[in-house]
């Protein structure tokens, strides 16, 4: 994110309240109206849904700098999701009209939602891709794939995640039992491609993943 962008929103959020959540927490409930738009600034958020299974489907990971739900600000259509903090996270609350206002009179943070919008729909392309017509290791893949462009972090020839993962978390994700994820994980683990330890993930061979999802 551009500095000089960043810096508008923390002016503009932290005129407003902040607040707290622990790791489990519920910031928004699907079909209630928030009472004001979230900026992220500490922790990690999860959108999911929940089937008329009871099954939960994780649709969206936030990390900081994020603000939700947007879909509640523009469209003005209550939260069909639940927002559930995955670690400790803080945040400030604004009040929806106030968000918009700020919007309208500051257009390169505008550019900057739609940027991150765009970028976010890439992922949910690929992941739709592969729950459509993938396997069970393509569609896990694809998961993993999301996972190392958005929190991955560069050490050495590796790259680490800096996010607790489980294999629930991935089996909600990309809508396949959590024994079905455990195995496939297995696979990968044989094949050096990844370390999976204490809910920790680190791809060794990035490079190998991409090739066997596209077939490079």
């Amino acid at each position: 994110m551009d500095t000089k962008v960043k810096q508008k929103l923390d002016d503009f959020f932290k005129q407003y309240k902040y607040q707290k959540f622990e790791k489990g927490k519920i910031l928004v409930r699907a079909d209630a109206n928030p009472k004001g738009i979230f900026y992220l600034t500490e922790g990690v958020v999860r959108r999911y849904s929940i089937s008329q299974l009871g099954k939960e489907l994780t649709l969206n990971i936030y990390r900081p700098i994020s603000f939700f739900p947007m879909d509640f600000a523009i469209n003005k259509t209550s939260s069909s999701h639940f927002y559930e903090a995955m670690s400790d996270v803080e945040v400030f609350r604004a009040p929806k009209k106030q968000l918009l206002e700020f919007f309208k009179e500051n257009n390169d943070v505008m550019f900057d939602l739609i940027s991150r919008i765009y970028k976010g729909l890439e992922g949910y392309m690929m992941r739709m891709e592969y729950l459509m017509a993938g396997n069970a290791q393509a569609r896990l893949i694809t998961e993993f794939l999301i996972y190392a462009r958005r929190f991955g972090q560069l050490k050495g020839s590796k790259i680490i995640v800096n996010l607790k993962v489980t294999e629930k978390d991935l089996a909600s994700q990309s809508g396949m039992t959590r024994e079905t994820v455990s195995r496939e994980i297995q696979k990968l683990k044989q094949l050096g491609i990844i370390d999976f330890k204490k809910n920790k993930l680190k791809f060794n061979k990035l490079e190998k993943l991409e090739q066997m999802l596209f077939g490079i």
